[in-house]
């Protein structure tokens, strides 16, 4: 799915934050006008057409857009001074996020989307700030992604404040690698709070730190996640941990499933993913890539361990044929919605709809036991 265009400027000298209108709706803040562009455009930001260029008025727009299909009328986008759109809310996709910055303090082996060494905590806060008011207030979930969000410091804490305020009865999740709050005034700031509707993300991949380590690239990473979760826990801050299965996670994944249950059993919910055939994962397969049929048991058994335990558990990014049967009950539809795809043999598969699919990515690199139930 398209979630990013680009045409030619003019007029444009700043990015410009609005909601996507086609004319039936002057609150409205983009107009997409191909056609008949009306006289009076003193209720839009800017005009986007695909159009070649036509007189506006001086009014800031964007014309020769090769296309446009994929926004709908109350998507919120902003439109950049070079002439790149990017959607930034789709009002039909329960699948939204917010990125806080693309700046990392870990280096996965098999990150999705590798770290950008440059400072754009500013323009993605100054973009945050105004479209967090122009999101519908019966959003149901909010995602907050990275890189790592907290590197963005006190704007981090600000951009929740905000969400917390405008959205009341959103929920939130937030990916981070947690290992900011191993300073005790980061997850005290955090509680202090009370973010009820708030979850953090945190993922742990070995109970051995050295493993960790290797997995995210960077020593000491570990101790500062394990200390952050304990520092988070204390003051009542809703935790998920998130496991990758992979070549590196998979040896001790019975003994990390029980590290969880005897040192963190205060996390309300662990997830065990599926991997991404993305960013670093194509760079690194012959570390990480393990096909999902030949660990079956090693996941079985530590998905039910913890689950016996009374610890919720959950499986994304699967497809029920690699998947034992006796852990189907775990596994959820996780992949959001623009990248999500399903390869012909499932178009003859009974349990099609009941099925997490795959990765768009994944046209270069899936599980050999795929096949239909009749």
């Amino acid at each position: 799915m398209l979630l990013k265009t680009k045409g030619i400027p003019s007029e444009i000298n700043a990015p410009i934050v609005g909601r996507v209108t086609f004319g039936s709706d002057t609150k409205g803040e983009v107009l997409i006008a191909n056609e008949n562009i009306p006289m009076h455009l003193q209720h839009y930001k800017v005009i986007l057409s695909s159009n070649q260029k036509v007189s506006l008025f001086d009014k800031p727009s964007v014309y020769s857009i090769p296309d446009v299909s994929h926004l709908c009328e109350g998507d919120i986008v902003v439109v950049n001074t070079d002439g790149v759109i990017s959607t930034l809310y789709r009002i039909n996709s329960p699948h939204n996020f917010l990125l806080f910055t693309e700046r990392c303090n870990s280096n996965c082996l098999m990150c999705s989307q590798p770290p950008r060494d440059k400072d754009d905590t500013d323009y993605l806060y100054n973009i945050h700030t105004q479209t967090i008011p122009l999101i519908p207030k019966d959003c149901m979930e909010l995602g907050i992604t990275g890189g790592e969000p907290t590197l963005s410091g006190d704007k981090f804490f600000k951009l929740l404040a905000q969400i917390q305020t405008q959205l009341p009865d959103t929920e939130v999740h937030c990916l981070t690698n947690g290992r900011s709050f191993a300073w005790p005034n980061m997850a005290d700031k955090l509680g202090d709070m009370s973010f009820k509707r708030l979850m953090l993300g945190i993922p742990i991949y070995s109970d051995y730190h050295a493993q960790h380590d290797y997995i995210v690239q960077a020593k000491g990473a570990f101790d500062q996640t394990v200390q952050g979760l304990y520092n988070l826990a204390r003051r009542n801050v809703r935790i998920e941990l998130r496991i990758v299965l992979h070549k590196q996670t998979l040896p001790r994944l019975l003994k990390l499933a029980k590290f969880i249950y005897k040192n963190l059993p205060f996390a309300e919910h662990v997830a065990f993913m599926g991997l991404e055939h993305q960013g670093y994962t194509p760079y690194n397969l012959d570390k990480l890539w393990i096909d999902p049929i030949e660990y079956g048991k090693e996941l079985t058994e530590a998905m039910t361990y913890l689950s016996d335990f009374g610890m919720t558990t959950s499986l994304y990014n699967s497809q029920l044929c690699t998947t034992p049967r006796e852990i189907w009950q775990f596994s959820k539809k996780s992949i959001s919605d623009w990248k999500n795809i399903f390869h012909e043999e499932c178009n003859q598969c009974s349990m099609k709809n009941d099925c997490g699919g795959f990765f768009a990515s994944s046209v270069f690199k899936h599980s050999k036991g795929i096949k239909a139930f009749s």
